[in-house]
């Protein structure tokens, strides 16, 4: 993958969860900062989700700031506040992380020409969780524009497996053309631990929502520790939330967390 994005090539990287595909990513634009510095938006970096743009950003500031490396990373999302979206446009960072829909704001405004002229490199992460939904059509959008603006521009996507590997590179190659895209397939990875919990109680036919299961699920976090229960539905997440508070005789330190909390609070719950 290196080797591909610093010949100017786009790509299409597909591997398992905790391969180190971000890692991937962002490696060839570190080095190019560090041999050739520049002002101004170097890498765009677009993913599905505001907490893993923020998630990303501190992961990469770490090593970044250990070499004193001076390179600028910054996000751009819907929390992000009005004064530093509107200084982002005059004052932008080396690497900007965001979403599709912030893409197509930026994208839209008069300064955009200028606000993106260094453009070298987008990475797109997740994307199989993109493209098959109205947001892969409004980035898609994004993308044509951003080819416009900065000709010559090289793209690298990271997805997790796909059944169809090559119908999603030739997407990527798409705002590029006629440059193709390169497919790199890798195996490895973090292997997979899957346990199904079984239930002693008996399970409803019907409109449980997993409520029965709320003891287990208590003992289960309190066994492991640090523990993540993804639900369906922000309405779920609450009440998940609250029937395990209601028997934390332990004072487990749960907590809650969907899009529609306090910026802050997220953060908090984001960095336990």
């Amino acid at each position: 993958m290196y080797e591909i994005a610093r010949s100017g090539k786009s790509a299409l990287l597909i591997a398992p969860t905790g391969a180190g595909k971000t890692l991937a990513g962002f490696l060839p634009s570190l080095a190019e900062m560090i041999e050739v510095p520049q002002q101004g938006i170097h890498t765009l970096y677009i993913s599905p989700l505001k907490a893993l743009s923020v998630d990303v950003a501190r992961n990469l500031m770490s090593p970044i700031d250990e070499m004193h490396l001076g390179i600028r990373v910054e996000t751009r999302t819907g929390d992000t506040p009005a004064y530093k979206r509107q200084r982002q446009r005059y004052d932008p960072p080396n690497f900007l992380l965001t979403t599709p829909e912030q893409i197509a704001l930026l994208t839209s405004h008069p300064d955009a020409a200028r606000t993106f002229a260094g453009l070298r490199r987008i990475v797109l992460d997740e994307l199989h969780a993109l493209v098959t939904s109205k947001r892969g059509e409004l980035l898609s959008l994004g993308l044509a524009r951003l080819a416009k603006l900065s000709p010559g521009l090289s793209i690298t996507a990271l997805s997790a497996t796909v059944a169809q590997p090559e119908t999603l590179r030739d997407w990527v190659a798409a705002p590029v053309a006629p440059q193709a895209a390169e497919l790199v397939m890798m195996k490895g990875g973090a292997a997979p631990e899957v346990d199904i919990l079984k239930s002693e109680e008996r399970v409803p036919w019907a409109g449980h929502s997993a409520t029965y299961a709320f003891p287990e699920l208590y003992e289960t976090i309190k066994q492991n520790g640090t523990s993540l229960l993804f639900v369906n539905t922000r309405s779920q997440a609450e009440m998940l939330f609250q029937g395990l508070w209601e028997i934390n005789a332990d004072n487990l330190p749960i907590a809650l967390h969907h899009g529609s909390l306090d910026v802050e609070q997220r953060r908090k719950v984001e960095s336990a």
